[in-house]
């Protein structure tokens, strides 16, 4: 059992990245190496999408499970101050719809890619289905 003080578990929380993570790094490099070119965290677009082709107007949104409660198993809610995390995982879910919408609206397609798919089982089907809704019309 983790028993943290609240500092501890505020520096813990605060320590986690929102960019540049081992997902997203991950799929960056598999479409590098696939002759796909992108900017990264483009700020003036809603959300500031985590990769952005502009060639293809195309933006990836990759989703940390547990930030983003998937509901796969590496999505769990905290056992400690359940009613702050399940709020805090519809906010972020709001967010994202809202941003979603936006970046539609200005014409771009987006694309989201969850934590859990890009594991090294399911990498290779991950990176096939994100390279044929960037290649559909």
């Amino acid at each position: 059992m983790n028993n943290l003080t609240r500092p501890q578990r505020s520096l813990n929380l605060s320590n986690i990245k929102s960019k540049n993570t081992r997902p997203e790094i991950r799929l960056r490099s598999a479409l590098f190496a696939k002759g796909y070119r992108y900017k990264i965290h483009v700020s003036d677009l809603p959300g500031t999408p985590d990769i952005v082709l502009p060639k293809y107007k195309f933006v990836i949104n990759v989703h940390g499970c547990f930030w983003h409660h998937h509901g796969c198993p590496l999505s769990s809610i905290p056992k400690t101050r359940e009613d702050y995390w399940l709020e805090k995982f519809e906010q972020n879910k709001r967010r994202d719809f809202l941003n979603k919408q936006k970046l539609k609206k200005l014409g771009w397609r987006v694309f989201e890619v969850w934590e859990c798919s890009l594991t090294k089982r399911n990498f290779d089907k991950t990176i096939k289905i994100v390279e044929r809704r960037l290649l559909a019309a």
